[in-house]
């Protein structure tokens, strides 16, 4: 492996059974100020329970390539992404993408239902049934109860922010969010930096929230200073049962900058490693715009106005192989 000294990041604990709300306030924002990452505990989601996903996760990842590739991620982002699909920094990345692949969930909606004809929204690809009997009711199980997870930090978040703290909960924000379940499986391989390889190349988060479970396997990377030179990089630990949260770039153009995204990448040492990442956003129809408690005269808004999808949309396409590759490869 590239030689690049890296240690231990020391990331702040918010406990979401800690009836003291200002003290996990000051916690957060101390996080979000210094790292944008900090780990969640006592979130109600329980040990046994997180196992069995994990072990769920495994049954998938086991399956032949070819029974995988019958679920290849559709046109909104619902299936299995390959080895090598998602290429996340393509300056460093000089010639592959990452080594993992991955299964996105997303928030189920009928055909029948009037929402389902937009980007982030619809029926999920499931495997066929009878393939991983039970699969399909555990991932949906995990993805309601991350939710609540999700939606108890984004309260926190609001009142970190001097908002309301049901700020986030109103109906055109978590109230009907673009919420992501992606399960992950790094296979094994050696990165090396200085090769351009890695488990998931260096990149900031898109959305609002991501509300990480991990094994016990070591590879998350954090950069808390983006333009220093040289990068400096820190390990995050697995931390059993908890989630490591990060915030996403939607978070950071939402509050003009005052809570920042955090640059992080994964690398492989050689071990299999898996990993559950739940991408948080706000509707489909969300307009993104500095918060009120985030500007002033001498400090105006930096973004734009944009609506959550046009914005999601283009950060996908940015990052993943165009799927008519796969076509090509199947004819």
């Amino acid at each position: 492996m590239g030689k690049q000294s890296t240690e231990f990041s020391a990331l702040n604990c918010i406990d979401l059974s800690n009836p003291d709300i200002n003290q996990s306030v000051n916690l957060l924002k101390q996080a979000c100020l210094d790292s944008g990452f900090f780990y969640v505990v006592n979130h109600g989601i329980s040990q046994e329970f997180m196992e069995e996903v994990f072990a769920q996760s495994k049954k998938f990842f086991s399956l032949p390539h070819k029974e995988k590739m019958k679920i290849l991620r559709n046109e909104k982002h619902r299936g299995y992404t390959p080895v090598l699909d998602e290429l996340l920094d393509p300056e460093n990345q000089v010639h592959v993408g990452d080594y993992k692949e991955g299964y996105y969930i997303g928030v189920e909606k009928g055909e029948d239902d009037p929402e389902s004809n937009k980007p982030f929204y619809g029926p999920n690809n499931w495997p066929a049934p009878g393939v991983l009997p039970g699969w399909r009711e555990t991932m949906e199980k995990f993805h309601r109860e991350t939710l609540e997870v999700g939606k108890a930090v984004a309260k926190i978040i609001a009142l970190a922010l001097d908002l309301d703290a049901n700020f986030f909960d109103q109906p055109e924000m978590l109230g009907e969010p673009i919420a992501t379940l992606r399960l992950l499986h790094y296979e094994g391989q050696v990165s090396d930096p200085l090769k351009g390889l890695y488990g998931a190349g260096a990149h900031t988060d898109y959305g609002l929230i991501t509300l990480l479970a991990t094994d016990d396997v070591s590879g998350l990377q954090i950069c808390k200073d983006r333009d220093a030179k040289p990068q400096k990089w820190e390990d995050v630990a697995p931390l059993k049962g908890a989630f490591i949260v990060n915030l996403g770039d939607m978070l950071e153009r939402w509050s003009n900058c005052v809570f920042k995204s955090t640059l992080h990448r994964v690398l492989g040492n050689g071990q299999g490693r898996y990993s559950i990442a739940y991408f948080l956003e706000p509707s489909h129809d969300c307009l993104v715009e500095c918060l009120p408690t985030c500007k002033s005269d001498s400090n105006p808004p930096k973004f734009p106005p944009i609506l959550c999808h046009d914005y999601l949309t283009q950060r996908y396409n940015d990052t993943h192989a165009d799927l008519n590759v796969y076509k090509k490869q199947q004819a």
